[in-house]
């Protein structure tokens, strides 16, 4: 395989651009041209293709966001479109490409795959939300970008002796806020693998405070409800002062951490392994501490998995 591509689909997340460089390096030390394609399938479907060089990939692993852009593209999911990519790959002489996305990217992946070109997906999203791997690149950033958020808020909160609800991504992963929470000693965390009845977590804060405990943090992911909502309920059935704060794009953007650049740096150089081997419709991850890859369809397919043991031991390290 001489020449491959490089695209970043889906949302952005710190560590895609050390992934980006470490595929161009890897590719050129095996002789291939490795060309980025820009603004994700979108980019692909209207030829935004170009060759990488190492200026396009020098001083910008530290730098969050990607190199490469970004985008959502309802066109790819239809034949028309599909075939409209297949043309631009063969136009271009790709003989292999390379995907760093999350569940969605990946599904577009397993999809060029079946029409038998080699791809390889690298897992990029802050939710970690893909069970065949135990960490996804940029989640390590986003947990460490809101815990330093928590000892922020907290400050003010004690202050004021309020309670704090900090909302952070996560429609159907919590583990941002499970890690975040665990790091940042969060109080309560609420999120969507394990349902809490919002009565049962007002009466839990509402006897914090007649114990003497007048600040407390709840982590909310956003699937489990909005921080706002939840504090209103709080409101009108307790006597608990009690604010809301929304982190947004704080807790995705930012310098990728070391963790995330060395990983994405593995992912980049395992990825291209695969393709000059001609072994495409996988997905590389991590798991035991050891870099593994898996079928596109087996990523797509696997469930999540929830930290229940970490969960419970907020439980325990919560008590008053």
């Amino acid at each position: 395989m001489k020449r491959i591509g490089v695209l970043t689909s889906g949302g952005d997340t710190p560590g895609m651009n050390a992934a980006i460089r470490s595929v161009f390096k890897t590719g050129v030390d095996m002789d291939m041209q490795v060309m980025g394609i820009y603004h994700g399938y979108k980019g692909l479907i209207e030829g935004r293709v170009d060759y990488l060089g190492h200026a396009d990939v020098e001083s910008k692993m530290h730098k969050g966001g990607t190199i490469l852009r970004t985008a959502r593209s309802e066109e790819f999911k239809t034949k028309e479109g599909q075939k409209r990519a297949l043309n631009v790959l063969r136009a271009y002489g790709i003989e292999g490409l390379i995907v760093i996305g999350g569940d969605g990217s990946f599904r577009g992946a397993d999809v060029l795959s079946g029409y038998g070109i080699p791809v390889v997906g690298i897992p990029g999203t802050i939710d970690n939300d893909m069970g065949y791997t135990d960490f996804t690149i940029g989640f390590d950033t986003a947990v460490n970008n809101v815990m330093n958020e928590i000892y922020k808020i907290r400050d003010t909160m004690r202050a004021h002796d309020r309670v704090g609800v900090i909302e952070v991504m996560g429609h159907r992963c919590g583990d941002i806020a499970l890690w975040a929470g665990i790091s940042g000693a969060a109080d309560l965390i609420l999120v969507p693998e394990r349902p809490m009845p919002w009565a049962e977590a007002a009466d839990m804060l509402a006897a914090n405070k007649l114990r003497g405990q007048l600040t407390s943090i709840v982590m909310i992911a956003e699937g489990a409800g909005k921080a706002e909502d939840f504090c209103k309920f709080v409101r009108e059935n307790t006597d608990v002062e009690i604010k809301a704060t929304v982190l947004g794009y704080i807790q995705r953007g930012g310098n990728p951490s070391a963790f995330d650049r060395v990983l994405a740096a593995k992912f980049g150089q395992r990825a291209v392994e695969l393709l000059a081997d001609n072994n495409g419709g996988r997905a590389v991850g991590i798991s035991k501490n050891s870099i593994i890859d898996v079928s596109l369809t087996e990523a797509v397919e696997t469930k999540d998995r929830f930290d229940d043991k970490l969960y419970d031991l907020n439980t325990i390290m919560a008590k008053f």
